[in-house]
């Protein structure tokens, strides 16, 4: 089988070169093909009469990165096939330290693949900046570096920084996470006797950068202080809370507890969606998201669950009910997904739910657990044909409600208007208007008039006791043509 035998060139000047390495690239009777010319053991093994074939054009045609990694694949096994000889492909530190190339010609099968070594810099890196790598360290590729996959509390080295392109993505996506003036280091041929290091500042990280296939940035551990944005961050602070050193009222919290401090914390979310004030959203947010993590500490500590339980369930959940989405199925409108979600969302539950109505939270405000019966019982079709039918059932509920009003019955006076209600939940679902939405804004729009009401009131010494009706309408009017006019009554 055809061969092509892969040499590391190590990560500083020929003198770090292994010796045996060295005398399988000079004793070479073919031209040796290199990832690309721009090393310091190429240029002195070009003076000592070896022939070497690079890649750079290569990345000057293309934009990805990627496409480049696999044209040389390509071309590296097309010259392996047609080759009398077994290919050598010379490539900067070590084959299999960061060297995609050497992962694709891995995986291909047309070829086999030899390793010859070569001196891995991550010695001379640690040995650079002085540490010790069992303290935990992250080594990443700058050419697909993910705000993800980053750990800032380990030491964090980035290689592959091969332009100032590179190096101002690598810096902007730091900056989500660092602060501008974090200081950061600039390693340049580490272990060489070229080896030069630089500390700046992040914001001047691509400005201060000198390029070359011997640079590597390295991010110090990032004290804690920096991290409070983080998910990690939160979840060790509420471990912190409902620990032995923690704070009495949390320590002592339960699901049960919790459950009236959650439904607040879920309706100032939506009161601040509605004020549409963006820093209240974000306040509000933060509160539920505390509550989750609160509730899932609870279940941490009493051994039945995680946060990561919590997770991975939603997760779960979410790539199961999203197959147009993860698994290669198709769905042309919105009305399709969501048959497919109740669909999906029914096999899930298997057997769980006999009755159509089944899984409406216990709960629930009585006019949202209204709309949300008419709607799952629409879904299979129990439902008027035309919303004008559900129009004329509203007339005749009123109807039946001034009838117990003169009959005086307090009973049916109650049954009445719970129909009247449930009517008009049924309504709103024509129309698409949630009834709950709607009448928080209805609570909100009076709120704001009879405000406006005792404000003036107050102008004139008077309260809402003591003025008169016909005051207080003149008031109500007033304000009404201000909301009007501020675009706040549609």
């Amino acid at each position: 089988m055809k061969q092509i035998e892969v040499i590391g060139l190590g990560a500083g000047d020929i003198e770090q070169l292994p010796l045996g390495i060295y005398r399988k690239l000079t004793q070479a009777q073919q031209t040796i093909y290199a990832r690309t010319s721009d090393h310091p053991v190429i240029k002195a093994l070009e003076a000592e009469r070896v022939s070497f074939t690079s890649f750079d054009a290569l990345y000057e045609e293309e934009e990805q990165f990627g496409t480049v990694y696999a044209r040389i694949t390509a071309q590296l096994v097309e010259a392996a096939k047609t080759s009398e000889d077994t290919v050598i492909y010379a490539v900067p530190g070590h084959p299999m330290l960061a060297e995609k190339t050497v992962q694709l010609l891995l995986e291909q099968n047309e070829v086999e693949v030899l390793i010859a070594g070569g001196q891995s810099y991550l010695d001379d890196l640690f040995t650079a900046m002085q540490i010790d790598p069992i303290e935990g360290f992250q080594f990443v590729d700058g050419t697909d570096f993910r705000r993800d996959q980053l750990h800032f509390g380990n030491h964090l080295f980035v290689c592959q920084v091969y332009d100032m392109f590179i190096a101002s993505e690598v810096k902007l996506t730091l900056l989500e996470d660092l602060p501008p003036d974090y200081e950061v280091y600039i390693v340049e041929a580490a272990g060489s006797r070229a080896e030069k290091i630089e500390k700046v500042r992040l914001e001047e990280l691509d400005h201060r950068m000198e390029i070359s296939n011997l640079t590597t940035l390295y991010i110090p551990p990032v004290p804690k202080g920096y991290l409070h944005h983080t998910f990690p961050f939160l979840r060790e602070v509420m471990a912190i809370l409902r620990g032995p050193d923690g704070c009495p009222w949390d320590k002592k919290q339960t699901h049960e507890s919790l459950r009236h401090h959650t439904i607040e914390e879920v309706y100032e979310l939506i009161e601040a969606i509605d004020e549409e004030d963006d820093d209240h959203i974000v306040e509000e947010l933060g509160d539920l998201l505390m509550h989750i993590l609160l509730h899932s500490q609870i279940g941490e500590d009493n051994g039945y669950f995680t946060i990561d339980d919590v997770i991975q369930s939603i997760s779960d959940k979410m790539i199961y009910r999203h197959p147009h989405v993860f698994g290669g199925a198709t769905a042309d409108t919105e009305e399709t997904v969501l048959e497919n979600w109740e669909e999906l969302k029914k096999q899930e539950k298997g057997k769980e739910r006999e009755s159509v109505l089944d899984g409406i939270p216990a709960h629930l405000p009585a006019l949202a657990k209204a709309y949300k019966l008419v709607s799952k019982a629409g879904k299979v079709g129990f439902e008027w044909s035309h919303v004008d039918e559900v129009w004329e059932k509203l007339k005749e509920e009123i109807d039946e409600v001034i009838e117990a009003v003169q009959d005086k019955d307090l009973t049916d006076v109650e049954e009445e208007l719970g129909d009247v209600l449930f009517v008009l939940a049924n309504i709103s679902r024509y129309y698409k208007v949630n009834p709950e939405v709607a009448l928080e804004r209805a609570n909100r729009k009076f709120i704001s008039r009879f405000q406006y009401i005792e404000n003036k009131l107050e102008e004139k010494r008077q309260t809402p006791e003591t003025a008169s009706l016909q005051e207080m309408d003149a008031y109500w009017e007033e304000a009404k043509k201000n909301q009007a006019m501020r675009g706040e009554e549609r």
